[in-house]
């Protein structure tokens, strides 16, 4: 245990140090910009006697300007780049060197005609405003996040055995819960949709098995995303994903697939030599009967649908 406790640690701090290394443009800015500070109060206002100092000012208006130094600093190590980590970072950043102005204010005694230090102070409730906006779309951003979690708490709940490239369901967890479906309703709509890429085979040829293994975990974060909670998302084999969907039709079922399949071929896949095009094709069926049964027909119907389809609109649904 302590040993898996001490790897996961060093893991952390790995994985800190990247990101960190990541936002150091933004890391070298701030501790211009404090210096920078620094060097204007000395060099534009008028040392205080440190008798003239007041110490609850100090430590309240210094702590608030480490503290938010110190959250800048969590921040930039803990998320890439984008635009909740700007928003997040940039206001506490901006917290942090109103504050840091504020606190040299008790140490420089400034003009009263200048308003500049008034500004560099004003910086705090700006910073809170663009904090604030960055909460407000990290919000949004865990409200995808959790919606994401939600397609796989069914997987996760069972304790099943994942994919362990795409930590998908594999095909024996999909066969069990067709049957289940079946027992828990025999008469409701339920339908199974099976998706292949085009190609596949030709990725991997071109562009080595790894390539082919990244495009099958963003394909499968792709169909993920754009899923309805109750619906069940599998690896049914090698480039083939299977997807259960209690309480659609066959209709549903095929508006829902050629949708997955117009968001895959718009998804901007890079490989190592630029943009990787991806299409899927699929086959659909009520799910009823055995489950082996039903699994081979798909087969059959998307193995002879002839050339992978160009375009997402050239997909073969199964008849």
């Amino acid at each position: 245990m302590t040993l898996r406790l001490s790897c996961g640690g060093h893991k952390a701090r790995l994985s800190c140090a990247v990101m960190l290394k990541l936002h150091r443009h933004s890391l070298v800015a701030a501790a211009f910009a404090v210096i920078a500070f620094l060097l204007l109060y000395a060099g534009a206002g008028e040392t205080k006697p440190f008798s003239a100092w007041r110490w609850m000012d100090i430590i309240a208006e210094g702590g608030m300007a480490a503290m938010a130094g110190l959250w800048f600093v969590m921040t930039l190590s803990s998320r890439p780049g984008g635009l909740v980590t700007r928003l997040l970072a940039g206001g506490l950043a901006a917290i942090m060197l109103g504050s840091c102005a504020d606190c040299l204010d008790e140490f420089f005694r400034v003009d009263k005609a200048a308003s500049w230090d008034n500004w560099l102070e004003a910086l705090v409730p700006f910073g809170m405003l663009v904090l604030t906006a960055g909460i407000y779309y990290w919000r949004q951003e865990q409200f995808m996040l959790n919606d994401h979690l939600a397609k796989r708490e069914r997987l996760f709940r069972q304790h099943r055995a994942f994919d362990r490239l795409t930590q998908l369901a594999d095909a024996a967890y999909l066969r069990h819960q067709i049957r289940l479906e079946q027992e828990r309703d025999p008469s409701g709509q339920c339908a199974l949709v099976l998706l292949d890429i085009d190609g596949f085979h030709r990725i991997n040829r071109e562009h080595g098995a790894r390539e082919g293994d990244r495009v099958l975990q963003a394909v499968g974060h792709m169909l993920l995303l754009n899923l309805r909670n109750e619906d069940l998302l599998c690896r049914y084999a090698g480039d083939r994903f299977a997807l259960l969907l209690p309480g659609l039709g066959d209709a549903g079922a095929r508006a829902l697939a050629q949708h997955l399949c117009d968001m895959v071929a718009r998804m901007r896949h890079h490989g190592p030599h630029g943009p990787l095009p991806v299409s899927l094709r699929f086959a659909s069926e009520a799910a009823h009967g055995d489950a082996e049964g039903l699994l081979a027909r798909l087969s059959a119907a998307i193995d002879g649908a002839g050339q992978p389809a160009a375009r997402p609109q050239q997909t073969v649904p199964a008849q």
